[in-house]
């Protein structure tokens, strides 16, 4: 009878997977075979797929997609774990208010922060540069390089505060006496830092290097209210790319072709991704 109840309880979630990711997956894979337009499509095969490797566009934004998915989810992390550090040292009396302040980019949607950011950077630094004479404020947007460091430093600020939350939920775990014991021995910051903090919050690297990820791969409102892809698709993100081939080019089975592909990459990274920080809690 129980097991019952448990089954009627979740055939919502189920029923809801099954409508909104399996059956879209399912579709999806189907239209990747065929030259879908919106209206119409006729079954072409593998066309789609080989088309991908002449596409020059497409292998530029996943190779920037990548790169700035290596260069962001390292500097999330070293960000997010310096202000958890900072905001639960028995020191500090307004650990609070700078948790709720540090936390608050995330609590933005993208496209607004998107255009905070812009205008920081067009309108904020050309100010600076016409006070100070200096060039390395002018035109951040303007070309693929600081536009790279631009999306980094927006994509940096929004997500470090979160990932704070989980890195200080841990921090909060480790026991006074492991600390205290650490203390007598004689350990110095950096040594108690990476002798015993570091192996009790690995399982919060792992949630957090995962969760940097996926949302460092999928990003595409910052990059769509920030660089627009420019100049000239430099800065264009693979999400970018896929929905300009599908919704501006109508080519939408040959983008769903990008898409299965981009998504198999996606969890091939982060199976690969949670099996080595995986081990490495064992190991610690």
């Amino acid at each position: 009878m129980k097991k019952r109840e448990y089954y009627l309880f979740l055939l919502p979630c189920v029923i809801a997977m099954i409508i909104f990711l399996l059956i879209p997956l399912m579709m999806g894979m189907y239209y990747s075979f065929t030259n879908w337009n919106g209206l119409f499509n006729k079954w072409i095969g593998f066309k789609n797929y080989i088309n991908l490797f002449y596409d020059n566009t497409f292998k530029e934004s996943l190779l920037f997609t990548f790169k700035f998915t290596f260069v962001a989810s390292i500097m999330v992390n070293i960000v997010a774990i310096s202000l958890a550090i900072l905001v639960t040292g028995k020191n500090s009396k307004m650990n609070t208010l700078f948790r709720t302040f540090f936390f608050m980019p995330n609590l933005i949607g993208g496209i607004i922060l998107g255009f905070i950011w812009q205008f920081i950077f067009i309108r904020a630094f050309s100010a600076i540069a016409n006070l100070t004479s200096l060039q390395m404020f002018e035109g951040w947007l303007s070309n693929a390089s600081t536009g790279f460091w631009g999306l980094i430093i927006l994509f940096v600020w929004q997500m470090s505060g979160y990932m704070m939350v989980i890195y200080i939920s841990f921090l909060n775990n480790i026991p006074d006496e492991v600390i205290e014991a650490s203390d007598i021995d004689g350990a110095n910051g950096w040594e108690k830092f990476w002798k015993i903090k570091v192996p009790m919050i690995m399982p919060a690297f792992t949630i957090c290097l995962f969760l940097t990820l996926s949302n460092a791969f999928k990003i595409y409102d910052q990059n769509l209210s920030l660089t627009n892809g420019g100049p000239y698709n430099s800065t264009q993100m693979v999400s970018m790319n896929i929905y300009n081939e599908a919704f501006q080019m109508r080519n939408m089975g040959y983008a769903q072709a990008k898409a299965i592909i981009f998504l198999v990459i996606i969890i091939l990274i982060s199976v690969i991704q949670l099996k080595i920080t995986s081990s490495k809690e064992t190991q610690l």
